[in-house]
């Protein structure tokens, strides 16, 4: 297997394992299980495993203490994004909340203008316009009928905050965190949001219904743990460019299993509304101005760099 082709294909997986949230979300969510104690327990299954991987990679757990709170406000924003979109489930269906969710890198790039004065091209004109044209076909389904607003507004702000997320942990002193590192703590600090909601009934369903404890665990493991470390061995492979293009997967991904698994209608305007949602980021992330933003991995296995450089 050639360095590219298995760059590519982690990059696939890097993807299609992070749209694998539906997969062990809505069983949780279908046998009556809150989404707050669904995400408490994909959160507290991740936080062992990405401890490993930091001890595997010689990696330190110590923080400043100026980095601290802003470590916490990070943790809170990727707490609410996570679950807006579960809850989103509710009302719209998995297969349209993970494609409208993919829109969160044109938010990026319309904070970085608002905010930092990025200049906004032509390009990023045209893609927010596709994107519009995109969400407005899923809006209406074939039957005439529209997406619940109550999903609708839940989809956006989990695309909404992630996107905040993203800008915030490229500025400031964030960017001199490690992202495993980083990743742990807003991990850790997010859980202490679904702690205070955590519904102790959840531990008799799981008890009736063994199976679902697989879901929780695996719901940590593959949209977190494998994701990250794929993403990371991509990125040594190929670049940052080409796996960001990648993540095209991830709604991909969702929606597959929406519809083959959970039996979710897909329509003509859904496939088409999907396809101008993915060209737009597509065209948004290769034109290269916020990869960097979407994909700062590369920190998070320096000594890949560094093997690299000795090798050469």
């Amino acid at each position: 297997m050639t360095g590219k082709f298995k760059g590519y294909a982690l990059g696939v997986a890097a993807a299609a394992s992070y749209g694998m949230n539906p997969l062990f979300a809505l069983p949780l969510l279908g046998a009556g299980i809150d989404a707050y104690s669904v995400l408490f327990l994909r959160y507290f299954f991740a936080i062992p495993m990405l401890a490993v991987m930091m001890v595997a990679r010689g990696r330190g757990f110590r923080l400043r203490g100026n980095q601290v709170v802003p470590l916490f406000i990070l943790g809170l924003l990727m707490a609410f994004s996570s679950l807006s979109l579960y809850v989103s489930y509710l009302y719209i269906g998995a297969a349209i909340a993970s494609t409208l969710l993919f829109i969160y890198p044109i938010l990026v790039t319309v904070i970085m203008a608002a905010l930092f004065h990025e200049r906004v091209s032509l390009l990023t004109v045209v893609c927010i316009v596709l994107a519009t044209g995109g969400i407005a076909l899923l809006y209406r389904g074939d039957d005439g009928m529209t997406l619940h607003p109550t999903g609708l507004l839940l989809v956006f702000l989990s695309a909404l905050s992630y996107a905040i997320y993203l800008v915030a942990v490229n500025r400031g002193g964030m960017k001199e965190i490690p992202t495993l590192k980083l990743t742990l703590y807003v991990i850790l600090f997010g859980l202490l949001l679904f702690a205070f909601r955590f519904q102790w009934d959840t531990f008799a369903i799981l008890s009736a219904h063994p199976h679902l404890w697989l879901a929780a665990f695996c719901m940590a493991l593959f949209p977190t743990a494998v994701s990250l470390l794929c993403t990371s061995a991509a990125i040594h492979e190929i670049g940052s460019t080409p796996v960001a293009i990648l993540g095209a997967m991830e709604p991909l991904t969702g929606v597959a299993i929406a519809i083959l698994i959970f039996h979710e209608n897909f329509t003509l305007r859904l496939a088409v509304g999907m396809l101008l949602i993915i060209i737009s980021v597509t065209l948004i992330i290769a034109g290269g101005t916020i990869t960097n933003p979407l994909l700062r991995i590369r920190k998070m296995f320096p000594r890949l760099k560094n093997r690299k450089k000795r090798l050469s």
